[in-house]
């Protein structure tokens, strides 16, 4: 059983984050992870054909290290995307300076950046930068916070997750740190599969081949990361990466389930702090589809609900109507027999066989609408038409988020 009530950093890793002088706002803009020895490694990026100058590099360097990485280094404040040569340049020139200053290769240094797109990265900033932030790395709390606080854009709030778990005789530890909060719709894939922002990286201490790690990886975003939105815009930086660095000495070996459902925990955890920091966000909506013909169905219903500006207007009027629901539903592309369907907002029945259940009137709206102004809450749709289920996590969409995207650039 794994224990996620504490703050548990992992061995093997230090950490620390400064002002390089890329945002705007004078913020911390520039973080690091860095490993005591190469660990190893497993990433999954966006699926966006558009992808960010340093998700190329990162997929070159983890093919010509088979799976090993020393140092994550982080911008935020420029996404290094849709700057052409000159963006590969910049991330390229990152991971030398960061060689350089860290004493590793330049295939071990594994570059991620968020913020604006199509401006070039002022990489020079960062490697004027890294001597100094080299010389006050630590693996103290307020050292993981650092890095927390320095990867932020729209964010407001920092995102951390943390799990430990006992395996033959040892503990282990998992630690998660995150951003993200408008252009929100991961589609995560493999490296393999080529292609403001979701970063997630991800430490454990231990011991995993990278084989196993990007295995255990692929499924925990599946249930976590690729089951959120706020927007249903797909970042052409995303990414996820976990590193492993042994020091632990416990060995995890492929199938170990103790070890895969911590981090799970922590995927999950990090991905739901992600919505509730949505642009704009008033309510977290927790939407469990069941009885789809297959779990891909189901997840193909949960996105049309989650995409609908219809539906996600509505809940943030914390409006009761089950029809835009419905009309979701059908358009979908799922298969479905509208007769069939059953919706619920938590344990009150909205809709029974397709039609307004007889029970939804008078007092029970009432009773609906007071269950839509809460912060978060969960609806249920049965589709009765097979074991396919879902549970994917999404927010309502507030003229805030309109006025904080209105004027990003400018």
């Amino acid at each position: 059983m794994s224990d996620v009530s504490g703050f548990f950093l992992p061995s093997g890793f230090r950490y620390g984050a400064v002002r390089a002088g890329l945002k705007a706002s004078g913020r911390p803009d520039f973080a690091v992870i860095v490993a005591d020895e190469a660990a190893s490694a497993a990433a999954m990026f966006t699926a966006n054909r558009v992808s960010a100058a340093p998700l190329q590099v990162d997929k070159e360097h983890l093919a010509a290290t088979g799976g090993r990485v020393r140092v994550v280094a982080i911008n935020a404040g420029n996404a290094n995307c849709a700057a052409g040569q000159a963006g590969l340049d910049a991330a390229y020139a990152t991971c030398r300076a960061a060689a350089a200053v860290f004493g590793c290769a330049v295939e071990e240094v594994f570059p991620s950046s968020t913020g604006i797109i199509g401006v070039p990265l002022p990489w020079e900033k960062l490697a004027a930068a890294m001597p100094g932030l080299a010389a006050e790395l630590g693996a103290e709390s307020d050292h993981f916070q650092q890095v927390a606080e320095a990867i932020l854009t729209t964010d407001l709030v920092e995102k951390t997750a943390f799990a430990r778990v006992v395996i033959d005789g040892r503990e282990v530890r998992i630690a998660g740190v995150g951003k993200g909060s408008g252009m929100i719709h991961p589609r995560l894939v493999a490296p393999a599969a080529l292609h403001a922002t979701m970063l997630v990286y991800i430490m454990t201490d231990a011991r995993v081949e990278p084989a196993v790690l990007q295995g255990m990886l692929g499924r925990a975003v599946e249930v976590s990361f690729n089951r959120i939105s706020v927007d249903g815009d797909t970042s052409t930086n995303d990414t996820v990466l976990l590193l492993a660095s042994g020091v632990s000495g416990a060995v995890v070996e492929a199938g170990n389930q103790e070890f895969e459902a911590a981090l799970g925990q922590v995927a999950t955890s990090l991905a739901r702090q992600v919505v509730a920091d949505g642009e704009g966000a008033q309510h977290v909506v927790e939407l469990q589809i069941n009885g789809a013909v297959s779990d891909a169905e189901a997840v193909r219903v949960a996105k049309a609900i989650a995409h609908s500006p219809l539906v996600k207007t509505a809940w943030a009027g914390c409006d009761p109507n089950w029809g835009r629901l419905m009309a979701a539903i059908g358009n979908s592309g799922a298969a479905i027999d509208p007769e069939r369907i059953d919706i619920w907002f938590g344990e009150q029945r909205i809709c029974r066989d397709g039609g307004r259940a007889a029970e939804f009137a008078g007092e029970a709206v009432t009773a609906a609408h007071a269950y839509l102004q809460q912060p978060e809450y969960s609806i249920r749709i049965e589709l009765n038409q097979g074991a396919g289920s879902c549970v994917f996590w999404t927010t309502d969409l507030t003229a805030e988020y309109v006025s904080i995207n209105a004027d990003y650039s400018t």
